[in-house]
């Protein structure tokens, strides 16, 4: 197990250096919050608006966010601001019940196609929506009614 960071001294000499042990106590404190949620590095940076390979660079601690991303992390991987900084002695974070958070059941190439359905335009999604109904019927066939005739071919009869 990880040892932890030490909380972030904001009066700190080095800038530099200050910034970087920062990103590494953010990314570190971000990759916990994703992994105890069952995520994705793809689903966090869809549902903040990120590129899948810079939220990578966050929690690897090569980057530090804006303001405006930082709130939406934190407010979708559900972590106290102060927490995932290591401010002051923050209490560490709680994890929420996993029945509050996304759908854990759901299998990564579900939440991959979710990502990708998010991006088509209403007319796209129209026409999905008729094609997954056609392979719908076709994977569950009505069985023919005692009064309509066997297909050519058939095997029965």
């Amino acid at each position: 197990m990880k040892a932890a960071s030490a909380p972030v001294d904001p009066m700190s000499t080095d800038p530099l250096k200050t910034k970087r042990t920062l990103a590494v106590t953010l990314g570190s404190s971000l990759r916990e919050a994703r992994l105890n949620a069952g995520l994705t590095q793809a689903d966090v940076a869809s549902n903040v608006g990120i590129v899948t390979e810079v939220y990578g660079r966050i929690e690897r601690g090569q980057l530090l966010p804006s303001l405006p991303k930082l709130r939406k992390l934190c407010v979708f991987l559900q972590v106290d601001a102060n927490a995932a900084l290591k401010i002051d002695g923050h209490p560490p974070p709680q994890w929420p019940e996993a029945s509050s958070g996304p759908d854990l059941d759901d299998s990564p190439r579900l939440r991959r196609l979710h990502r990708a359905l998010r991006t088509l335009d209403e007319e796209q999604l129209a026409a999905l929506n008729v094609m997954v109904r056609l392979l719908a019927k076709r994977s569950h066939p009505r069985k023919p009614d005692a009064k309509e005739e066997e297909p050519p071919g058939s095997l029965r009869g």
